[in-house]
C-alpha cells in the first residue's frame, strides 16, 4: 500500500471529518439504535482535542480519498472497538485508504494497550471484505430485531413466574455463571454488554434465569439479552415485554433487540411480541497482542506456602470501571463482573507485543 499517510486528527482536518461522516458507517450498534453518530462541529473539536475520553479519531489519505475513522478505548480494558469508518467503501472502488486506516487503528489501539479490536458490519456491505483482508475474523453473528409496538398494543402474554428488578451488586456472582453457562467460551471476552448499559435481572425460583442489558438514547432503546435456554418462548417474550414496561418511551421511539446466533432460539419469541428483524451482523475481531509463556520459577515448599494470603478477596469486588465520567464507581452489579471477565483475557496477555 505504497502512497498513503494515516495521522491523529487535528483542527485543520476538521471540515474533511464531517464531510466525510455525513456518508460513514457506524460500527457500534448500540450507538447506531440509541444515539446515532453526533458530527457537528462541537462534537468533532472534543474528539480532537480531548482524546483522554477514550475516543481516538484518525485521517487518512491515498490516491486523492480522505477517510477517517474512530476508535474508541477505555483505560484499563483489553477490548477497543471501532466507533465509525467514514465514508463508505464502495464496491468495487480502491481500498487502499480503508485498508490503511483500519491498519493504524490497531496500531494505535496496540498502544494503548487494548489487545482486541473489534467492529460490528452488516454482512452485506463492502467493508465486511475490507475488514476480513485486514485480518479480522468472525466471532459472533448477530441479528437486530425492531418493534414500534406500543405496550397496550401486545399480544396476550404468559403471566411471569418470577420476579423482574433492577440489577445490584449482589447480583454479580448469578450474573457471571448465567453468562458463563450460555455464552460460548470463545465469544466471552466480547460479548460483554457495554459498561454504560443498565441491567434487569429475572429471578425465579431464587436463581438468576435472564439478564437484559438496557440502553437508552433519543434515537431509540437498545436491548441485549441473555437468557437461559430453560426459559420457554412465551416466558421469554413477557420477560422481554416487561423490561419494555419499566423503561418510559415515546410510542414512536423504537425499540431494538440485539440477538447473537448462540440465542436465536428467541426469535419466535420476538416475532410474538411484534417484532420484525432489520439487519443480520458480523462481530468481528482483530487480535493485536499475541500472548508469550514464560517459565516459571519453582519456589522451595515453604516459601510458596508462606506466599498464600490468609484471605482471598473475591475478584468480583476489586474496583469497578472507569466510565466516561472519569467516575470510578457504579451501582450496577455488571460493572464488577464485567471487570471480571476482562479479567481473564487480560492474564493470558499479561506479557504481549504488538504485531
Amino acid at each position: 500500500m505504497s502512497g498513503y499517510e494515516v495521522h491523529a486528527a487535528k483542527l485543520v482536518d476538521v471540515p474533511a471529518i464531517r464531510r466525510a461522516a455525513e456518508k460513514g458507517i457506524v460500527l457500534d450498534s448500540e450507538l447506531s439504535y440509541t444515539r446515532h453518530l453526533d458530527i457537528s462541529r462541537s462534537a468533532v473539536i472534543s474528539s480532537v482535542l480531548l482524546p483522554q475520553r477514550g475516543l481516538y479519531t484518525l485521517v487518512g489519505k491515498a490516491d486523492r480519498q480522505t477517510v477517517s475513522g474512530q476508535v474508541r478505548i477505555k483505560d484499563a480494558d483489553h477490548l477497543a472497538k471501532i466507533v465509525y469508518i467514514a465514508p463508505q467503501c464502495e464496491a468495487e472502488a480502491n481500498n487502499t485508504a480503508w485498508l490503511a486506516l483500519l491498519d493504524a487503528m490497531a496500531q494505535e489501539a496496540g498502544r494503548r494497550g487494548a489487545t482486541m479490536l473489534t467492529a460490528e458490519v452488516d454482512e452485506i456491505s463492502p467493508l465486511f471484505e475490507i475488514l476480513r483482508q485486514t485480518g479480522f475474523a468472525v466471532y459472533a453473528r448477530q441479528e437486530i430485531w425492531r418493534c414500534y409496538t406500543p405496550l397496550n398494543m401486545l399480544p396476550g402474554l404468559a403471566a411471569l413466574t418470577g420476579v423482574l428488578a433492577d440489577e445490584t451488586d449482589d447480583d454479580t456472582l448469578d450474573i457471571q455463571l448465567l453468562y458463563s453457562n450460555i455464552v460460548p467460551r470463545l465469544v466471552q471476552p466480547i460479548a460483554v454488554p457495554s459498561p454504560e448499559s443498565a441491567g434487569v435481572v429475572y429471578r425465579r425460583d431464587g436463581r438468576v434465569q435472564a439478564y437484559i442489558a438496557v440502553s437508552q438514547g433519543k434515537q431509540g432503546i437498545y436491548l441485549m439479552p441473555f437468557m437461559h435456554p430453560d426459559v420457554l418462548g412465551r416466558e421469554a417474550a413477557a420477560i422481554i415485554a416487561g423490561v419494555m414496561a419499566r423503561i418510559e418511551k415515546n410510542e414512536r421511539t423504537p425499540v431494538y433487540v440485539c440477538v447473537r446466533r448462540y440465542q436465536d432460539w428467541l426469535d419466535d419469541s420476538l416475532r410474538d411480541l411484534g417484532f420484525e428483524s432489520w439487519t443480520q451482523q458480523a462481530v468481528m475481531v482483530r487480535h493485536i497482542a499475541a500472548g508469550i509463556r514464560q517459565p516459571a520459577f519453582a519456589l522451595p515448599a515453604q516459601a510458596a506456602l508462606e506466599g498464600i494470603p490468609s484471605t482471598v478477596t473475591s475478584p468480583f469486588h476489586q474496583s469497578t470501571l472507569d466510565h466516561d465520567t472519569g467516575d470510578g464507581s457504579s451501582t450496577h452489579g455488571t460493572t464488577n463482573y464485567r471487570r471480571h471477565s476482562r479479567t481473564e483475557a487480560d492474564s493470558s496477555a499479561a506479557h504481549s507485543r504488538q504485531t
